[in-house]
């Protein structure tokens, strides 16, 4: 396939073709996954370097899963115990990074744009794994992917996005990808939790979870960042949960054959009663994880044959 960029640090701006290329790819690495081979010559002799600035036991592990699958030598940089902590900007950073000289560089970062500016100033294809309040394409592809794979489409389906929709990347990822791919995408939450903008983002606006869970072929579940919000906007947990978690009584209210997904970590009993989360049939929150592993898999494999284009 042919990837329009170097770098993949937003779902926002790429066009139909380029995402369904991407996660066709990734549907091949998750039947490669599955049957137990791998692909160690592809990223033979190529370096990637997890640079999270933010804790991510998920994402981070996912990434260097991915790495070695495809044969990369993969290092984990611990920027708590890194000069970045000793007060190195994030353009020394990109310095000595550079003098490095690796090949593909997954950042996370607390600060929206800190992944493009690194890219702008390193020679290496620069993955952004979650940037602020910004962007988490990877997130959005195997979130994509695991609908797909369930419902065999994208173009048409009512996504629910619920919870904290304005601390969350996650569900800005995913409102880009899915409306980019034909889904009737809807946010649900209260009223502070919702950015002024997200009418203007071509999705339906709710404050009801019933009303809109209505008809809702998925249902997508947000963590509720605390750490990103000043105080006031949630009177607690409990309180949450009884208008906004999902339990089976509001999921009634979605289609029969809807699936539920939460990109994790789970705030059980806040987000989502523990039943619904671990629902053998309704639940495909286990898959979003596999899949993973298979959507970063298949961007690193298109990055890298940029990057031999560009030798």
């Amino acid at each position: 396939m042919t990837y329009p960029r170097k770098h993949l640090l937003a779902i926002e701006g790429l066009e139909p073709p380029h995402i369904a290329d991407l996660l066709d790819l990734a549907e091949s690495y998750a039947l490669l996954n599955r049957s137990g081979k791998t692909q160690r010559d592809l990223l033979k002799g190529r370096t990637l370097i997890n640079l999270f600035f933010e804790d991510s036991t998920r994402t981070r592990t996912s990434f260097e899963l991915a790495g070695k699958r495809l044969g990369a030598d993969v290092i984990n940089m611990s920027v708590s115990t890194s000069s970045v902590n000793k007060g190195e900007t994030l353009l020394d950073t990109a310095s000595t990074l550079n003098a490095m000289h690796c090949d593909l560089l997954v950042v996370r970062h607390g600060q929206s744009g800190a992944p493009s500016l690194l890219s702008q100033k390193v020679d290496a294809a620069v993955i952004n794994a979650g940037d602020g309040t910004h962007e988490h394409p990877t997130q959005a592809l195997l979130d994509a992917l695991t609908i797909r794979r369930h419902k065999g489409r994208l173009e048409g389906l009512v996504v629910a996005i619920c919870g904290d929709i304005a601390h969350s990347r996650v569900a800005r990822s995913n409102v880009h990808l899915l409306t980019t791919m034909g889904s009737r995408v809807r946010v649900v939450g209260p009223p502070t939790l919702i950015p002024a903008e997200a009418s203007r983002l071509g999705v339906e606006v709710f404050h009801d979870m019933k009303a809109g869970l209505a008809g809702a072929d998925v249902v997508m579940m947000l963590r509720l960042q605390r750490e990103r919000m000043s105080g006031g906007l949630v009177p607690s947990a409990r309180e949450f949960f009884r208008f906004y978690g999902l339990d089976a009584e509001k999921l009634a209210h979605a289609k029969p054959d809807s699936i539920v997904m939460h990109p994790g970590p789970m705030n059980r009993g806040v987000e989502i009663d523990s039943a619904i989360a671990d629902h053998p049939t309704r639940s495909v929150i286990g898959e979003q994880v596999e899949m993973g592993v298979a959507c970063r898999m298949a961007v690193l494999d298109v990055l890298a044959h940029g990057l031999r284009r560009n030798v």
